[in-house]
């Protein structure tokens, strides 16, 4: 599936956040949770206002996938810490899983954080999250460390944007 312009395929569009996606964005979040429980290393804050913690602030931002009906089916945020953008709350519905939505999620925002001028992205998952991890290996994340949260492993990737030499990366 090729991805222009913040399309996906026929019916889908990458678009910034909308205030009236609030609600549709916090049930991708519920939805995606593992065992039905925030994550330990998660305070889920941010999810309870997109606007303030991702849209207000320069080097962050949230983007939602809608279908033609304008009903988000997914996900993505970036919120930088100094240098670097931390990809945040990457969900995909699962009635529109593999179908590049979140390809186009993860590209717009590397996109975004090769437009910030960011030195790395970092990201992190649960093992358990088997397509997720294929997906950022796809972009050639690497995996830094893992670390074990209550009987889980959670993976920490990293991809640097630019080289030493102040060239780009392929992103």
């Amino acid at each position: 599936m090729i991805w222009r312009m913040g399309v996906v395929g026929s019916d889908i569009v990458i678009r910034p956040f909308e205030a009236s996606d609030l609600e549709a964005c916090r049930e991708l979040f519920r939805d995606g949770m593992i065992g039905g429980t925030i994550a330990d290393n998660d305070s889920a804050l941010d999810i309870d206002d997109i606007q303030s913690a991702y849209m207000e602030s320069p080097g962050n931002h949230f983007w939602v996938a809608a279908n033609k009906e304008n009903k988000v089916v997914g996900m993505i945020g970036v919120m930088q810490a100094e240098e670097i953008g931390e990809i945040r709350r990457l969900r995909v519905h699962a009635d529109h899983r593999r179908r590049g939505i979140g390809s186009a999620l993860l590209e717009q925002a590397l996109k975004f954080c090769q437009d910030q001028q960011f030195l790395k992205v970092t990201l992190d998952t649960f093992i358990e999250r088997e397509a997720a991890v294929k997906l950022f290996e796809k972009f050639q994340f690497r995996l830094a460390r893992t670390r074990t949260v209550h009987d889980k492993d959670l993976l920490y990737f990293y991809l640097d944007i630019y080289t030493s030499d102040g060239k780009d990366t392929q992103v």
